[in-house]
Formats: structure tokens, C-alpha cells, sequence
């Protein structure tokens, strides 16, 4: 097994700014697929809604319904300065909070004339805040007042904060939870859902709510223990008795996204059995991994030295994997949450 630093080496690459996508593809199954199939090595530059063209026959692809909620809010300092804070869960009658400012313990943050924030104190990397109003409101109040949760690296977004809410959900979003978006979704229409359904592809439906994870980086404490943040999944009695028959039938199960692959293969043993079908999965896929259920992926282009990237490299190779993203970076494919894709069989 490397070292920590010898893996965030190996996972790194070299990306232009001009390569991270700042909007999604308008219309969503416009956007460019990358084809790779791993018993022949042969890889094609097609369009995103031309996928139902390559997914197997009998194939079961099994989407993440998980829903963004608007989990960004700006608050106003007693100072006059402003913060904002992206809420992540509730802690009995506090809230947890990452903030992009350093706050000082009893000072009061103004949601609107009538909901504050006072700071409790530290917590990890995250803080303790005491809201003014019931605890149970916040929902409430993040859809009145939140927004979307965009990943830093979009920095200059032409969308309006409205259209953002918009775009950055799918097509088929449900159970509000994630505060980010599940992002290989974002290229399907339910146009597409239709076409492939018709064609025979079945769809599963699972529910996986991506935390905090995804925009913390990669800690020597996850290396060293094989162990990632915690995510909340969840599968029906109706998609578990959809992927044993798959598996029995030797049918291959398409994961849309790597939160799809996690839900999956948290949940099955080691013969693809689903024994465990909700509960928290710290699972970290890397070097090594031995999948059970997932037999091709559909995913984006993930950022260097991220537990995504590691994830996709176990799942078809590390040289596999660059020599790819190295042929995306040529032919100018778009990268990151509002990027282009990859279907891997």
C-alpha cells in the first residue's frame, strides 16, 4: 500500500481553468460522453444521449435520487461584514455549519429581521450555531432564503442564482438531503429515461445523500484507517428484489455515479447479495477493491487527489484511468460537476 502523499502524488494531474465546465450542456444530453470498454481497450467520443447505443442489453442502471436542498446561506455579522455558511445537519437543538470566515463564540449572525444565529463554538472543522426559531424550521427557512451549494472551483458562473437551483438537480430528484449534487445525473433528460426504457434498459432508484465529504479533501486519518466521511443511502424492497434477479441473471447493473457505486457496494456482501440495504457507509473504494454488485460505471470527471478519482481508477485501471483523462484534456472535454461524462463497461 503507498503513502498517503505517495497517493495524492499519484492521483494528481495537471488541469487549464479553461477545462473546468462553469454551466452544464444545454440541453443536458448534449454534453460529450467518453466510451471506454475495458475488455478491449477501445475508446469513442460520442454524445451523452447516445448512451442507450452502448449500454448492454438487460442492463440495469440504477440512478441516485437524492434531492439538493439550498443549503447556502448568507448571514450578516454584528460587525456589518457578511458570511456564509453552508448548512450540514442538525445537532439536537444546534445546527452544524461550515463558514468562509473564522467566527468568534456568542456573536450573533442575522439570517432577516426575524431569524439569527448565535455561535456556540467549534466543532471539528465545522461550527455549533443556536438558531432564534425551532430547530425543525430550518428546512423552512433554507428554502426561503437558501441557495444552491455550488462546488468552489465554479467560481464565475453565468447562471442566475434561481437557474443554479434549477440546473444543478436532476431530472428525477426526490428525497431532499445532498448539499451537492449526485453530478453524472445531471446529464440525463427524461427524454433520454424514456428512450432507454423503451428500449428494454431497466431503472433502479436509489437514495444516497452526498455530505461533506465532497468538497473536503482527502485526509491522512481516511488513508491510513480505509475509511471515508459518512453518507446516509437507502434502497426499496422493490430495487433489491431488481438487482438480485440482475445478479442471478448475470445481467450487468449500471452505476450512474460514484455515490450509486458506494450505495450499491455498501450494501451487498461479498457474494452481491444485498444484505444491508439502508443504513451510513463510510466505505472508500481504492486500489485493491473487489466490486460485488457494479459491473459499469457512468461518472464525470473527477478533481486530482480526490477519493472519486481512486474510486474510478480501482474500477478500470490507474493507467487506464490517466491515459483517458489525458485523451478528455486533447480533445477538450468539459471537467468537473458541470462537465462532460464517461461510461466505463
Amino acid at each position: 500500500m503507498r503513502s498517503f502523499q505517495e497517493a495524492l502524488d499519484r492521483y494528481d494531474y495537471v488541469l487549464s481553468k479553461e477545462r473546468i465546465a462553469q454551466r452544464p450542456a444545454h440541453p443536458r444530453d448534449s454534453a460529450k460522453l467518453l466510451v471506454y470498454d475495458r475488455k478491449t481497450a477501445e475508446v469513442r467520443d460520442m454524445l451523452f444521449r447516445n448512451i442507450g447505443d452502448f449500454l448492454p442489453s438487460r442492463s440495469v442502471l440504477v440512478l441516485n435520487e437524492t434531492k439538493v436542498i439550498p443549503a447556502k446561506l448568507m448571514a450578516k455579522r454584528s460587525t456589518g461584514g457578511h458570511v456564509s455558511l453552508l448548512y450540514l445537519k442538525r445537532e439536537g437543538e444546534y445546527l452544524l455549519v461550515l463558514a468562509n470566515r473564522r467566527l468568534r463564540p456568542g456573536e450573533e449572525l442575522r439570517l432577516s429581521q426575524e431569524e439569527s444565529l448565535i455561535v456556540e463554538g467549534e466543532s471539528g472543522n465545522a461550527w455549533l450555531l443556536k438558531p432564534s426559531f425551532r430547530v425543525s424550521r430550518i428546512e423552512d427557512i433554507l428554502e426561503s432564503i437558501g441557495s444552491a451549494p455550488l462546488p468552489p472551483y465554479i467560481k464565475r458562473t453565468p447562471l442566475s442564482p434561481e437557474e443554479v437551483r434549477q440546473e444543478y438537480q436532476s431530472v428525477f430528484a426526490k428525497e431532499p438531503g445532498s448539499i451537492a449534487a449526485p453530478t453524472a445525473s445531471l446529464h440525463f433528460t427524461s427524454a433520454l429515461l424514456d428512450s432507454l426504457c423503451a428500449a428494454g434498459v431497466r431503472i433502479a432508484r436509489v437514495t444516497l445523500h452526498v455530505h461533506l465529504g465532497t468538497f473536503a479533501p482527502l485526509s491522512q486519518r481516511q488513508w491510513k484507517e480505509g475509511k471515508l466521511h459518512e453518507e446516509y443511502y437507502h434502497m426499496d424492497e422493490d430495487v433489491v428484489k431488481i438487482l438480485e434477479e440482475a445478479k442471478k441473471a448475470h445481467d450487468p447493473i449500471i452505476a450512474v455515479g460514484t455515490t450509486v457505486v458506494r450505495a450499491l457496494e455498501s450494501a451487498s456482501d461479498r457474494e452481491g447479495r444485498i444484505v444491508r440495504p439502508s443504513g451510513t457507509t463510510d466505505l472508500f473504494i481504492r486500489e485493491g477493491y473487489k466490486f460485488r454488485l457494479v459491473e459499469g460505471l457512468i461518472t464525470n470527471f473527477h478533481v486530482p487527489r480526490s477519493s472519486l478519482l481512486m474510486l474510478v481508477a480501482a474500477f478500470m485501471g490507474e493507467d487506464e484511468l490517466f491515459s483517458l483523462y489525458e485523451h478528455a484534456i486533447e480533445r477538450q472535454y468539459r471537467f468537473f460537476s458541470f462537465g462532460d461524462a464517461m461510461l466505463i463497461l
